[in-house]
């Protein structure tokens, strides 16, 4: 169903290169998004007219950015506990004989 308005999407110029070749995330989050909408069946799609499926690529690219923005929030947390524990110490193994 979502490949179907993915080529939609793409048939209409509304992608971006990065878009184009993120295929598969943009296919699953317009599925979830979809889904949302109630719109379950290609038929749907194709009757969808231009300027709503412009709405529903925005409401991907909303899900996208908050996805990107969790994944780099939860690194920059790892990263900045990497760093307290090897400053305290902990990051380092015990020599023991």
């Amino acid at each position: 169903m979502s490949e179907f308005a993915f080529f939609r999407f793409k048939s209409a110029n509304m992608l971006t290169d990065e878009e184009e070749r993120d295929r598969e995330e943009i296919i699953n989050l317009t599925e979830q998004v979809l889904e949302l909408k109630g719109i379950e069946c290609d038929a749907k799609i194709a009757k969808i007219s231009e300027d709503q499926l412009r709405e529903i690529l925005e409401e991907v690219r909303k899900l996208r950015r908050k996805r990107k923005k969790t994944y780099v929030d939860s690194t920059i947390i790892n990263l900045n506990e990497q760093n307290k524990d090897i400053e305290n110490g902990e990051g380092e193994s015990a020599y023991i004989r």
